[in-house]
């Protein structure tokens, strides 16, 4: 794996994501960062798992019940089984599109780009604030086939986006080229139940050079005008389409996410 190119001095979000929830893809400075976080929050990692399941139980319900088969994933992160390819294509044949702009994220994603005709996986290194670079990118016309539905999800990385950085119209534009008949699954991050507590998590995230904007439910809305939502709405995670394979209890306190399906209908 090539590291020439990875900050490991300075903590990432990816990076915490997954040593919080149990990953082995970190260094020094994130579990520095997390464990921080951890003891301002201690429900961050029931809510960072939460979000994880709501990920896969959205790709489950677009290749399964939806009958997607492609899938353009932003900010993937490092990649954690079941990944997105996995789950998409356990139902049938799937291509799946990952960005991210973490060298580390490319670097252990190199082994799960595959070439095959009908399941095929690419991986562009983009930054999602500029959309031209994901859209133009020679492995995202290569893998996807414009004339089908294509699956647009974006999980837990807007409240990264500032409101300098517009991320309503950053969605709206890679979900532009996409046909009638695609999705877009979103968690967005909110402060509304323990806002206290995740104040003070979005505090330390900012003293590391990561500030964040977290969202009203109202303001989550806006992701989606103009789309058909999937029942039940824009709601936090866990209550999206629960399937009881849980183990732990998840109160709503514990939960800092909204969660949301919705079909491109024009």
């Amino acid at each position: 794996m090539t590291t020439d190119r990875i900050d490991t001095e300075h903590a990432h979000s990816a990076r915490i994501y997954d040593y919080i929830i149990g990953g082995n893809d970190h260094y020094p400075a994130d579990r520095e960062a997390g464990d921080a976080m951890v003891r301002e929050w201690p429900a961050l990692p029931v809510h960072m798992r939460a979000n994880r399941d709501f990920m896969n139980r959205a790709v489950r319900y677009l290749a399964q019940e939806a009958g997607i088969r492609q899938f353009l994933d932003i900010g993937t992160g490092i990649p954690t089984s079941p990944n997105i390819h996995e789950i998409a294509q356990a139902a049938a044949e799937a291509r799946v599109v990952y960005v991210d702009n973490d060298p580390l994220v490319l670097a252990l994603s190199e082994g799960m780009v595959s070439g095959t005709a009908e399941g095929r996986v690419s991986y562009i290194e983009a930054d999602m604030r500029e959309p031209a670079a994901v859209l133009d990118a020679p492995a995202f016309r290569e893998t996807l086939d414009l004339g089908e539905p294509v699956a647009l999800t974006v999980i837990a990385i807007v409240h990264f986006l500032l409101d300098e950085d517009d991320a309503v119209g950053i969605v709206r534009r890679l979900l532009e080229p996409l046909p009638a008949g695609s999705f877009l699954a979103m968690s967005i991050g909110t402060a509304e139940f323990a806002p206290e507590e995740v104040g003070r998590v979005a505090r330390e995230y900012a003293a590391r050079g990561m500030p964040m904007r977290l969202r009203t439910h109202t303001e989550a809305e806006e992701f989606f005008t103009g789309l058909e939502l999937v029942e039940p709405g824009i709601v936090q995670v866990h209550k999206w389409r629960p399937d009881g394979t849980g183990t732990e209890v998840v109160r709503d306190e514990d939960i800092a996410m909204y969660g949301a399906v919705a079909r491109k209908v024009s």
